[in-house]
């Protein structure tokens, strides 16, 4: 699924000359979280020239004092930052919404969720900082996905998920043409989608916080082939079915039928790319008894059909 079917109205913005884009670093200059994030926006601007893109990198204190207008403005840190001053901040955050379409990028999700301009706001944040955000952002809508679009709130939990996020704004502002020129210039062959999670460990995010939890995924992550109805997972994991669906509404996002869902179709998508298994084959072992079921799902998910993520990896690059 394209992304700017996502978001027609970031889409549209990409036809305003030049499109100004304000990015505020509250970190190092050399965080994978910045990097990740300028230099594939870097990359755009310097191949469309300033007349389609021009980028205004500030400081914090920069951008406090800073006038002008801008489109789309992120706040950007890094979790081992510390937030900058209540007043500083609070400059900052007003400089950012001032923008048709603004958010977060790393601890910049997590400042801005603090300040309670993000309640209501489904927001992607670093797994690192999830015991954070339920002491202190506890109205915002956590999600375990690399990046979250909410309207006009933009989130990315930053990392690598920053690649995939400048990525995805290079397509839906300029497209696939200019998405392609940056990947080919950063040496990425896919860019992941929102829908993507992060990709840590339950027992790393969360330690001994929720072994319930923890048990139920690794029970879904066991039990591919045969999928097992959620009542068996409570019952088996010693819960409830809605204490279950309590735990994953909060800590993941979903259902957990839904997040079963997904894991069994990354599996899939995984076997596609990797294996010469048959389409079938593929389906049934991801637990899918029906052809139609599976290509419906996968479809649902990814946007494409389980045959045309075949072709996508045997299609040769160009």
């Amino acid at each position: 699924m394209s992304f700017a079917n996502l978001s027609p109205n970031l889409s549209r913005i990409g036809l305003d000359k030049p499109l100004r884009i304000l990015l505020i670093n509250a970190g190092e200059a050399d965080t994978l979280t910045w990097a990740g994030l300028v230099q594939p926006l870097r990359l755009c601007a310097a191949a469309l020239g300033a007349d389609a893109l021009r980028l205004d990198v500030r400081t914090p204190e920069e951008a406090a004092q800073a006038g002008g207008h801008w489109h789309i403005a992120l706040l950007v840190a890094d979790e081992t930052q510390a937030p900058p001053r209540p007043e500083l901040r609070r400059a900052i955050i007003e400089r950012c919404r001032s923008a048709p379409f603004w958010g977060g990028v790393g601890a910049g999700v997590l400042w801005l969720a603090d300040a309670g301009v993000m309640d209501g706001v489904r927001i992607a944040l670093p797994w690192a900082l999830y015991a954070d955000a339920e002491a202190k952002a506890d109205r915002a809508i956590l999600t375990p996905h690399l990046f979250e679009i909410d309207g006009v709130h933009l989130t990315c939990s930053g990392g690598a998920a920053s690649v995939d996020f400048a990525l995805t704004l290079v397509e839906t502002l300029f497209g696939a043409d200019a998405q392609a020129h940056v990947k080919e210039a950063l040496c990425v062959e896919r860019v992941r989608g929102k829908e993507e999670r992060q990709r840590v460990a339950l027992q790393a995010r969360f330690g001994v916080l929720q072994p319930k939890l923890s048990e139920a995924v690794t029970l879904m992550e066991a039990n591919i082939e045969e999928p097992l109805s959620t009542d068996d997972i409570a019952n088996l994991v010693g819960l409830s079915r809605r204490q279950l669906e309590r735990l994953f509404k909060q800590y993941l996002g979903s259902l957990p039928s839904r997040y079963y869902l997904e894991l069994r179709l990354q599996r899939a998508r995984q076997l596609l790319q990797g294996t010469h298994n048959s389409i079938v084959q593929v389906g049934l072992m991801c637990g899918f008894s029906s052809g139609s079921h599976f290509s419906t799902a996968f479809g649902a998910l990814f946007g494409h059909t389980p045959r045309e993520e075949r072709q996508r990896k045997l299609m040769p690059a160009g």
